[in-house]
């Protein structure tokens, strides 16, 4: 793409004051970067997903208020991780994080092992063990 062609549609971008890297080609035809403000069909893809995004996490988010799923559920997605992530984060094994996910399992976790999740989530042990789902 020319330099002079590239997109500057309003995007996400503008409103977090913050502008994307782009590799452009110059007058020369030499490859160089130029900063971009945005580009209407990667908004479209990223709303997209954001949305699918957001009901991911209202559908943990009422696993946990209708006691199928543990709040491990609702912060894994609030946090955008997925089981291996977590697994990472939390230095456990994946298998165990599946199982911590069951509302009664969750209920006899240890001061530690919550630690430890709470810590992967960025929150406090309470706001863990406390949160209902609604």
């Amino acid at each position: 793409m020319k330099k002079q062609d590239l997109p500057q549609d309003e995007s996400n971008l503008k409103s977090a004051n913050m502008t994307e890297v782009l590799y452009v080609t110059d007058e020369n035809n030499n490859y160089t970067t130029a900063n971009s403000i945005g580009w209407d069909v990667k908004k479209a893809a990223l709303d997209e997903s954001l949305a699918l995004i957001n009901e991911r996490i209202e559908e943990a988010r009422q696993d946990v208020a209708n006691n199928i799923a543990s709040p491990i559920v609702y912060f894994m997605e609030l946090n955008k991780m997925d089981l291996q992530v977590l697994a990472s984060y939390a230095g456990m094994w994946q298998w165990r994080v599946k199982r911590h996910a069951k509302p009664k399992v969750f209920k006899t976790l240890s001061e530690s092992v919550l630690k430890k999740y709470a810590d992967a989530f960025g929150i406090s042990v309470d706001e863990l063990k406390n949160f209902n789902g609604k």
